[in-house]
């Protein structure tokens, strides 16, 4: 019997634990010489003395790595088992399978030297509470740990050398497979790759990865994904499945490595979480390494639109897809008070608002402004900065139109002919089989059947879908019409041709951003900021709700009273001062009406029973009686009209008269004061 001086009869009276483990299921597979040395610790264990019944193996954690102690279940029953005092000795082949972290082991050497409890290895016994013991274990437990980083490092080193050739054999996305040799080559089959061809044709033209879902969706053609097993499969296409083609760079012929990083997940405490870097950060790129459907300067503008399309334009700052919306400035306006980009609200009127601040810090909305002003300046600095352009856009547009529907046709084709080759294959295998095994033969009938019904859908489907057919040439007339594009786009623009998305996609072709300040209550600062870097600035007027908030309303008043004075008619007045910059306050001229309230404010007047009120004997109008208990006509005329005054207007003068007596005055008291409910005078 093999025994040792730590070992006592009240060691000897207690379990003895036999923790067993492996680092993951591959091991446990293929390394069985490894768990017989440790499931033969059970003999050692019965060499030092402990009965058969007190002996416990804890082997619930093979397949589990060391390296943290949250997910062994087994290492948290044995420090349970430790805690309630009922373990004499722990057993394992090597410290290294208890734990390869310090944090967990130095706990675990704490409990066992406060419980009494032994360690014990292929090298010997030890005593946790004691000097010795301790600093054995301790330094077997730093060696275990730093052995793990060395191990970590060493084959992590192997695979990013490998990796920086390019020949790491990383997962390949389905178009892309690997032959025999390890060679990476296109699938052949030419279904395959002319569907993924048509993702990423169909997105330069419609910009979007939904407007390539919904395409999919009209002509109802499926998308090839890969199995689990390396299969090729063909299913409804999904925005996470076009996503995942635009975004992944082997299809651009790029070995990439290193496109995420393992952070903690903010949501699942203890847990890790993938998170994705941008193309900057990327570890490792070797171009032109897999056979390529785009090449790599498109792949960037891909990406590039990606990231432009994302609709959180307000906090990722981006510009969005081009949308529906009114206001054709989205995702381009900047705040020139504060310099946060603006967004649309659609409350009444549009407007670009600036509430950046107050999400932020509760604080007033920074500014908002009306669109109508700055869309306008906006899209006449558009229209004027390509007026001399000269294209031949219909000719291209249509070349480019051709191209896409005879592409979606050749898809139409393709699948059209797999499906024959599924119900050709599925009519050969049941006409193979023995007939007297209907068990077979049954299920290999209802596949032909589910096949012939795929092929009688596809093509039913392909007769509703009408062939477009061939644009005729562009006549010389219509040529040349093309070839002024520039002096031709106003016209379109301000007609129902173009749509609200096909303008915003059109002026951002050429601005990069608008910057927007209301410098002055009723004037606005814009500046364009064009592609290139050039600018355009111009101080805009936009409306505002009195002649007060006017900057030069005093001037205005001024000179509108001395040119009346003159005796200048209200019109030749407004045109004139139209020309010198004045203007109405909700107008960006000046309105005679605008005019003539002015002149009467000043007591102006150009007819003579203007000038004083009209009086009746016997009666009193209403602005006598509005005079005479300081109240607005208005406030008279509307109780009149809903019936709460009861009175008749004078034939003659047309005029709504009444008594003028003490009594009238007291009863238009009693009825503001909330006493009388009606008043008649009829």
């Amino acid at each position: 019997m093999t025994t040792s001086e730590l070992l006592t009869p009240w060691h000897l009276s207690r379990k003895a634990l036999i923790y067993i483990r492996q680092s993951s299921p591959h091991q446990v597979l293929s390394n069985q010489e490894s768990l017989r040395l440790q499931y033969a610790l059970k003999q050692r264990a019965s060499g030092l003395g402990f009965p058969e019944q007190q002996i416990e193996v804890i082997d619930v954690d093979l397949g589990t790595t060391g390296a943290s102690a949250e997910h062994r279940k087994g290492f948290k029953e044995l420090i349970a088992q430790v805690t309630l005092g009922e373990v004499g000795i722990i057993l394992s082949y090597d410290v290294t399978r208890l734990s390869r972290n310090c944090s967990d082991w130095y706990p675990l050497l704490d409990l066992c030297g406060y419980k009494n409890c032994l360690i014990g290895d292929r090298d010997g016994i030890y005593d946790p509470s004691s000097p010795n013991g301790r600093l054995l274990l301790g330094l077997k437990g730093q060696i275990s740990e730093m052995e793990l980083y060395t191990i970590r490092a060493r084959l992590t080193a192997g695979l990013l050398c490998k990796a920086e050739r390019g020949e790491l054999a990383l997962t390949l996305p389905v178009g892309l497979v690997r032959d025999e040799l390890g060679n990476v080559e296109k699938e052949p089959n030419q279904e395959v790759q002319e569907r993924i061809q048509l993702v990423f044709t169909l997105f330069w033209h419609g910009g979007a990865a939904s407007q390539v879902l919904q395409r999919f969706n009209q002509e109802e053609l499926l998308l090839p994904r890969r199995t689990r097993w390396g299969d090729i499969i063909w299913r409804k296409p999904t925005i996470a499945a076009i996503l995942g083609i635009l975004k992944n760079p082997a299809y651009a012929g790029c070995f990439v490595y290193g496109r995420t990083r393992t952070v903690p997940s903010p949501s699942q405490p203890g847990k890790q979480q993938q998170q994705r870097l941008p193309m900057q950060e990327w570890k490792i790129r070797v171009p032109d390494k897999y056979p390529a459907y785009i090449d790599w300067p498109t792949y960037e503008k891909i990406q590039a639109k990606l990231m432009d399309n994302y609709a959180e334009y307000d906090r990722k700052k981006t510009k969005g897809i081009p949308r529906s919306g009114a206001a054709l400035l989205h995702g381009l306006v900047y705040c020139g008070e504060c310099g946060h980009k603006m967004i649309v609200q659609y409350k009444g009127s549009p407007r670009y608002i600036c509430n950046y601040l107050r999400q932020q810090y509760r604080v007033p909305v920074c500014q908002f402004i009306p669109t109508s002003p700055v869309d306008n300046f906006v899209i006449e600095a558009f229209l004027a900065a390509i007026s001399p352009v000269e294209l031949d856009a219909l000719t291209l547009t249509m070349q480019a139109r051709q191209q896409q529907d005879e592409s979606l046709e050749r898809a139409r084709q393709q699948q059209l002919e797999r499906l024959r080759y599924q119900a050709t294959l599925a009519e050969r295998r049941f006409s193979q089989v023995d007939p007297d095994n209907r068990l077979v033969a049954a299920e290999l009938e209802k596949r032909w059947e589910m096949a012939l019904q795929e092929l009688r859908q596809a093509m039913a489907a392909q007769r509703q879908l009408a062939v477009p057919a061939t644009p005729a040439p562009l006549s010389p007339e219509l040529r040349d019409a093309f070839h002024e594009v520039g002096q031709h786009l106003p016209h379109l623009w301000r007609g129902e041709y173009l749509t609200p998305s096909q303008k915003k996609a059109l002026l951002r072709c050429l601005i990069d951003k608008v910057v927007v300040h209301r410098s002055q209550r009723d004037y606005l600062r814009t500046r364009i900021i064009w592609k290139g870097g050039d600018s355009t600035t111009a101080d805009l007027p936009i409306p505002v709700g009195s002649l007060r908030e006017l900057t030069n309303g005093d001037e205005l008043e001024a000179r509108i009273r001395a040119l009346s004075q003159q005796g200048f008619e209200d019109e030749a007045i407004a045109e004139g001062l139209t020309k010198e910059g004045f203007r109405s306050p909700l107008r960006p001229t000046l309105l005679p009406s605008t005019v003539k309230t002015i002149r009467l404010r000043q007591g102006i007047f150009r007819v003579s029973s203007q000038s004083h009120p009209r009086r009746i004997d016997g009666y009193l109008t209403v602005s006598q009686i509005a005079q005479a208990l300081n109240l607005s006509p208005h406030w008279v005329y509307d109780r009149i009209h809903n019936g709460t005054i009861a009175v008749g207007r004078d034939e003659s003068t047309k005029l709504y008269l009444f008594p003028d007596n003490p009594e009238t005055l007291s009863q238009f008291k009693q009825l503001k004061a909330g006493h009388f409910q009606n008043l008649h005078f009829l």
